[in-house]
C-alpha cells in the first residue's frame, strides 16, 4: 500500500499519470491533496474546463473528484498485490446540496476498510463488494455533495 501512496503523493508523476489514464481529470484540475492508509482527500476547482451553464461546478466533475477519492484508496489496496485483484464500481448515487463555485475537496476515511474488503477477497480467493462514502466541502467547509460508491473486487485467476 505505502508504495502506491509515495506514488500518489508526488506531484509530477501522478500528473503524468492522469494526464494519460484519466485526461478528463487531468484538463477539470482534479488532484489528490492529501492520501494516507485511512483517507484521502480530493479537490476539484470551479474553472473553465469544469464549470456548467449555471455558474458552478459541472456535476459530472465533482463525481469525478469523489469516485477518485474512494478510488485512490481502493487501488493503494490492490497495488502490485499478489494475487493480483481487479476492482470495479458497481454503483454510484450522489446527492448534491450546495452549488459548488470554488473548491471542493472530496473526503473518504474508509481507507481501512476497502483494505479489509480486498483482504477477504483475496482470504476467500473469490470476490467481495464494499460500499464506501465520501463527502465534498467547499472552502467554507459547507456540505457540496455526497457520494456512496459500490466498489468490486476480485482475484484474478491465473
Amino acid at each position: 500500500m505505502n508504495s502506491f501512496i509515495k506514488l500518489a503523493r508526488n506531484p509530477l508523476k501522478f500528473r503524468l499519470f492522469l494526464l494519460f489514464r484519466l485526461p478528463s481529470a487531468y484538463f477539470a484540475g482534479v488532484r489528490i491533496k492529501s492520501i494516507s492508509e485511512e483517507k484521502c482527500v480530493v479537490t476539484v476547482p470551479y474553472k473553465w474546463f469544469s464549470k456548467n451553464p449555471f455558474r458552478s461546478t459541472y456535476f459530472a466533475c465533482l463525481a469525478m473528484a469523489a469516485e477518485m477519492s474512494t478510488g485512490a484508496l481502493a487501488l493503494a489496496s490492490v497495488y502490485k498485490r499478489s494475487p493480483s485483484v481487479s476492482m470495479l464500481v458497481t454503483e454510484m448515487n450522489g446527492e448534491y446540496y450546495k452549488k459548488a463555485t470554488g473548491i471542493t475537496s472530496f473526503i473518504c476515511r474508509d481507507g481501512i476498510a476497502l483494505r479489509d474488503a480486498v483482504e477477504e477477497a483475496i482470504s476467500a480467493n473469490g470476490d467481495n463488494i464494499i460500499t464506501v462514502q465520501t463527502a465534498g466541502t467547499n472552502e467554507a467547509g459547507e456540505i457540496v455533495a455526497v457520494f456512496n460508491f459500490t466498489w468490486s473486487f476480485k482475484v484474478r485467476r491465473k
